[in-house]
């Protein structure tokens, strides 16, 4: 089983599909961390640079994933926001060894965050500080700074440290969606109680 089979309560999705969006800069690692989340029979051995868009459609015992993995060369992120819509959850993944584009990643990740269609939503962004293996990464917590990710206020994110290759840090990123989700489910219910509080009154 892979590790996205245990995302089926991500988001309280009741539906037989959710929707994922993995986004970064171009060799930043998405393909190949998408590919770790598989299940291990649908894993592809070789990993080629998306070109465009690819969409990843397989399955879990009860949900179907399809996860949109987005080219992050540059003539073709404009492509990006034609998903965001779908989007339930965002994985944006980011190479930790090249400092000189992160400022291009911060750049990408600040259209995101103010685009129409993700600017008012509370959906949970899960950042990969990947290739952490790498001799000139810097680590997590400097590509936080770097990113300015203490601005986003109004959206649960995570920064984990991974190397995809070997698939560390992937579970770290997977086991904090599910605890969002949890978090999300009792606010939740907290409210229903209230308004049927309210209505017994």
């Amino acid at each position: 089983m892979g590790l996205l089979d245990r995302l089926s309560g991500l988001l309280g999705l009741r539906k037989k599909e959710v929707h994922v969006l993995c986004l970064g800069l171009d060799n930043s690692g998405k393909t190949t961390i998408i590919n770790k989340l598989k299940p291990s029979n649908a894993q592809s051995q070789d990993i080629v640079p998306t070109i465009g868009f690819s969409i990843e459609k397989f399955k879990s015992s009860s949900l179907s994933f399809t996860v949109f993995d987005m080219s992050g060369q540059g003539r073709y992120r404009n492509l990006w926001e034609h998903y965001y819509k779908e989007g339930q959850a965002i994985i944006f993944v980011i190479d930790s060894s090249d400092r000189l584009r992160m400022v291009v990643a911060k750049e990408e990740l600040d259209t995101l965050l103010n685009h129409p269609d993700i600017k008012h939503r509370r959906i949970p962004i899960l950042f990969f500080a990947n290739k952490m293996d790498l001799r000139d990464s810097v680590t997590s917590v400097k590509v936080s700074q770097l990113l300015c990710l203490e601005n986003i206020k109004d959206k649960p994110w995570h920064i984990c440290a991974s190397d995809a290759i070997k698939g560390e840090g992937l579970q770290e990123g997977v086991d904090w969606l599910q605890e969002r989700e949890r978090e999300c489910k009792g606010r939740e219910g907290e409210r229903e109680r209230e308004k049927e509080r309210e209505r017994e009154s």
